[in-house]
């Protein structure tokens, strides 16, 4: 799911999920720089700021439910971490009754008339739409993928990678596209949201502005498309 620190604490942050109680990521639940199976340190607590601080966007996985219901959180997979290059969006509170649908791929790769973009897809209605960043692995003797042992200080930097405007433009066209089935009560997913932008894009060959606008009866024209009505 997705998810914003709203407090650092000395070995563990609180986690906005879009629930009544804020989520707990535990420094021991995330991959550090220099491997996964080095030790925590003293100075590991003294830098936790330098991980994630309060503000920052991040995509974890539910390790485990508190009787409480109040959530714990890891990011050790490198598809889970801090997110940059992109826009968040909050589909709570979105008319129409669509939203996120539990589905086999939460996070997945768009292709766009820009380039690829990865749409992230959090069960509790928070997504984030951002640029496509190809992940670089090695592999040990036998072949196997070691990506989480490769985990670098870039991987928690809060600073964006350029993007020209063409890309700024498609990520916002996806970013519509998904509040737009939200509201026209059709669920979010890979296969909605892909045939979404296909539609979108047939709209706006038809705007001399190509506007990305995707509200009113534009955005129902495009619902009835995805609907195939």
């Amino acid at each position: 799911m997705v998810g914003r620190i709203i407090e650092v604490q000395s070995r563990r942050w609180r986690v906005d999920v879009n629930s009544s109680q804020l989520a707990v990521l535990q420094l021991s639940a995330i991959n550090l720089p220099g491997g996964i199976l080095r030790k925590r340190t003293e100075t590991d607590e003294l830098q936790i700021r330098t991980f994630f601080a309060e503000g920052d966007l991040l995509v974890a996985e539910v390790q485990q439910l508190h009787q409480d219901g109040a959530a714990a959180l890891h990011t050790r997979s490198l598809r889970y971490g801090k997110l940059r290059n992109g826009l968040f969006v909050s589909l709570s509170g979105v008319g129409g009754g669509g939203g996120v649908a539990r589905s086999k791929k939460q996070i997945w790769t768009l292709e766009t008339a820009a380039g690829l973009v990865d749409v992230v897809c959090g069960v509790n209605g928070y997504a984030w739409i951002c640029k496509h960043v190809e992940m670089e692995t090695s592999a040990d003797a036998s072949g196997l993928n070691r990506i989480e042992e490769s985990v670098s200080w870039e991987a928690y930097s809060n600073r964006n990678d350029e993007m020209d405007v063409p890309m700024r433009r498609e990520i916002t066209r996806v970013r519509c596209v998904v509040v737009t089935l939200a509201e026209n009560g059709l669920k979010v997913d890979e296969n909605s949201v892909t045939k979404g932008y296909a539609a979108a894009l047939d709209l706006s060959a038809l705007d001399e502005e190509d506007s990305l606008y995707l509200g009113g009866a534009k955005g129902k024209r495009l619902a009835a498309m995805v609907r195939g009505d």
